[in-house]
């Protein structure tokens, strides 16, 4: 009798063979705390539920029941903590510090995952030194950032750091592709998904990528110097991000109908429902904001091209239009108001309507 196929528990984590086997070895005899830096949709999320289902069941087995409940965040012993607001606040971290020194509910180990720490407030940061550095012995925690800020050093001094690569654009096409999609589509993806697989999968069920990255390279040859073509520029450019929302929502729209599901499976009221929209909300934020950076990307490499071609009758101009695209860029990690932000640098680019044809 052939026996059962066990699906690993690394299975969701994409590119990542380095991060694998060193938390493969790290299972054997873990320390107190580990964090994980890696840009955005480089599976490192899906690692650190791997990693914990492995210190809770000491085998790699995602068929297991404590596997799969680690696996789809639903485990007592293993809380997920995801910020509140824009950054994460001194009154969470008060909360992770309770919860941190509660004992594990049905095993003889929990796991505290922090999520997005790269946010933490830097008062945040002085209150959870001594608990990341000292936690109760039945704890473990695996602390979660895309980089590693000034405030999260003296953490990180603490931590044994794993590190997540981008996830290569051949290896994002061949995941889409054995996902369903049509080859075409999960090129298009990968190639405007820069290393992340999440936003990849969003893109590749979005039949509008191509027109949506056109209109944002055309933007450098409508603008005229007018208020009212910046305006009614900017509104077309918030109404394709906008819509560009809509593969994301119909899978969030899905999640919650088997949340749902499950929840009415068990006899219980809520299930997580709370903590599903908070993250939905998260996930739209971000994809906004991914999509707006790649817009700007596609528009510097307008004016990149303008001055590769020499068409530009005033380098400087242009090479100007590049830098305030990449301020802008940076001006994005601030949260502000981003209609305010993309007219304020629409108004303070150079048109490429009235260059010369390229010699």
């Amino acid at each position: 009798m052939f026996p059962e196929y066990t699906r690993s528990v690394w299975s969701d984590v994409v590119g990542q063979t380095r991060a694998v086997e060193q938390l493969t070895h790290a299972a054997v005899a873990p320390v107190h705390a580990y964090l994980f830096v890696g840009p955005a949709g480089c599976t490192k999320d899906e690692a650190a539920r791997a990693f914990a289902a492995l210190l809770l069941t000491g085998i790699d087995d995602g068929g297991t029941r404590d596997a799969r409940l680690i696996l789809a965040g639903q485990h007592p012993d293993v809380r997920e903590i995801e910020r509140a607001g824009a950054r994460i606040s001194a009154e969470q971290v008060a909360d992770i510090i309770r919860n941190a020194s509660l004992a594990p509910i049905e095993g003889d180990r929990k796991v505290m995952v922090l999520h997005e720490f790269h946010l933490l407030e830097e008062t945040g940061a002085a209150r959870l030194l001594k608990t990341i550095e000292e936690p109760p012995a039945s704890t473990v925690f695996i602390v979660l950032a895309d980089q590693v800020p000034p405030e999260l050093i003296t953490i990180a001094s603490r931590c044994v750091r794993i590190d997540f690569s981008p996830i290569g654009e051949s290896t994002i096409r061949q995941v889409l592709r054995d996902e369903g999609f049509t080859e075409r589509a999960a090129t298009l993806a990968a190639q405007a998904a820069e290393g992340n697989l999440t936003r990849a999968r969003v893109l590749a069920a979005d039949p509008t990528l191509i027109d949506r990255r056109s209109v944002f390279a055309a933007v450098p040859t409508r603008l005229d110097g007018t208020g009212a073509t910046v305006v009614a520029t900017v509104l077309e450019l918030n109404a394709l991000i906008e819509a560009a929302a809509a593969p994301l929502e119909a899978r969030q729209a899905q999640e919650v109908i088997e949340l749902d599901e499950r929840a009415a499976a068990v006899g219980e009221k809520g299930g997580g429902r709370k903590q599903l929209e908070d993250r939905h909300k998260r996930e739209l934020r971000r994809h906004r904001t991914d999509e707006l950076r790649s817009g700007l990307g596609v528009m510097a490499g307008s004016y990149r091209d303008a001055l590769v071609e020499q068409r530009a009758a005033r380098p400087d101009s242009v090479a100007h239009a590049v830098r305030r695209i990449h301020q802008t860029l940076e001006a994005l990690e601030r949260n502000p108001n981003e209609l305010l932000l993309l007219q304020s640098l629409l108004l303070d680019l150079p048109s490429l309507a009235l260059l010369p044809a390229p010699r």
